[in-house]
């Protein structure tokens, strides 16, 4: 049975600190047809790109002429191109270690707003993570949130790696092609049995771009929070994502209105690689825009899948 969101606790955090902020993945008002989900054959590369002006405004209008993708430096011919309004998957990752003790409620609150922001189409998952990754919420399109997410207490270690590793294991099984993994952490990973490089790949090859909220406290050492910042500063850039600093206040509104312009619409470009790029390496990717001045996220590059 939801629980009912009109919780003061909730209500005033909602209404004071994020209203909207997690609005950065709505992409308008989805039709509900079928075919508005972007259905591509697994062995197409996908990027999903973000293009901004000097500004940080999205830039809509593009056509598939004014892109060029190049792997490993040498260019691709585009064989997909959509600029439509689709639906996306997200997990929603909120650390409840016992460095998060004080944002905890914060955190929470922002998942719900998230959730509030669904479009019928749109799907949400979300797991917590501590010494372990749980989940809390299977993938759904409702806006109200189980009252386990109220049950959460922080404790325990830091598993960063382990738990975008699952979202991304997770979000791989969907069918829709435009992902996110949204993290709500200090970014501080303490007992991880996966590497970030591996977390990365994971989330790489599940084309899903990684959304970092810096949730550390200011009284955290100084070399310790530009450490944790960094780690999650890789998964946003790498992804395609966004690095959000320590939330707060008016620049914290400020800064997810921008990722809420530049995302409100993406460009998902595929090509076929050779065959004899499926090798199961490393293949940079770039994505170059004939238009001068703009700034364009996607992800970096991808781990080839070796030919079956």
């Amino acid at each position: 049975m939801p629980f009912p969101r009109y919780k003061s606790e909730f209500k005033f955090l909602v209404r004071l600190i994020i209203p909207g902020i997690f609005i950065l993945l709505v992409f308008g008002v989805a039709s509900g047809q079928d075919d508005d989900v972007v259905k591509i054959d697994s062995s197409v590369v996908i990027l999903n790109a973000s293009v901004s002006d000097g500004s940080g405004l999205h830039v809509p209008g593009l056509t598939q002429k004014q892109f060029r993708v190049f792997e490993d430096g040498e260019e691709q011919e585009i064989s997909f191109f959509a600029a439509e309004q689709t639906p996306f998957a997200a997990v929603i990752l909120l650390d409840v270690s016992g460095s998060m003790e004080e944002r905890i409620t914060l955190a929470r609150a922002a998942a719900i707003q998230f959730l509030d922001g669904l479009r019928r189409d749109d799907v949400a998952a979300i797991y917590s993570f501590d010494s372990k990754v749980s989940l809390i919420q299977p993938f759904s399109n409702s806006r109200d949130v189980t009252e386990k997410i109220f049950d959460l207490k922080s404790k325990g270690m830091t598993v960063l790696n382990d738990a975008i590793f699952v979202a991304a294991g997770e979000l791989s099984n969907r069918p829709e092609k435009r992902r996110a993994i949204i993290v709500l952490s200090d970014g501080e990973d303490t007992l991880s049995k996966r590497s970030d490089e591996k977390a990365l790949k994971a989330a790489l090859s599940a084309n899903a771009s990684i959304y970092t909220i810096d949730m550390s406290s200011a009284s955290m050492p100084v070399a310790q929070r530009a450490k944790s910042q960094g780690a999650l500063r890789k998964f946003a850039e790498k992804t395609g994502g966004t690095f959000v600093k320590t939330p707060g206040g008016a620049a914290m509104r400020e800064a997810f209105r921008q990722i809420a312009g530049t995302l409100g619409l993406q460009y998902t470009i595929g090509y076929q690689p050779a065959s004899s790029k499926r090798d199961g390496k490393w293949h940079d990717l770039e994505l170059r825009i004939s238009k001068p001045g703009l700034t364009i996220r996607t992800r970096k590059g991808y781990n080839a899948e070796p030919a079956k």
